[in-house]
């Protein structure tokens, strides 16, 4: 009898105290909080990684593309043809540096 009085005296220090400790819990934890911060700032540096590394993938495509659509560059259908079917002249040495 005696606990549940005491009780009732002090329930706003009590309310006051859970709700500091809920507050607390779901600011270091939960979707929002700190950890799931520094998990989703991670997960966007590693996509933006991937979108500049897509980017330049993109670029030098379109380069190439630019090379054999509008003005046919000799030297460049010339690389691709030795790539290709791995051709050489008689007297040449041919040397792969990749």
């Amino acid at each position: 009898m005696r606990l549940i009085e005491s009780l009732k005296k002090r329930k706003f220090i009590l309310f006051n105290i859970f709700l500091t400790l809920y507050i607390g819990v779901n600011l270091v934890g939960g979707e929002r909080g700190l950890v799931s911060y520094y998990e989703k700032n991670k997960i966007q540096k590693n996509l933006i990684g991937v979108e500049i590394n897509l980017s330049r993938n993109l670029d030098e495509i379109e380069r190439k593309i630019k090379l054999l659509s509008t003005n046919i560059d000799p030297d460049y259908i010339d690389t691709i043809y030795r790539e290709q079917f791995k051709f050489g002249k008689k007297d040449e040495i041919i040397i792969k540096l990749q």
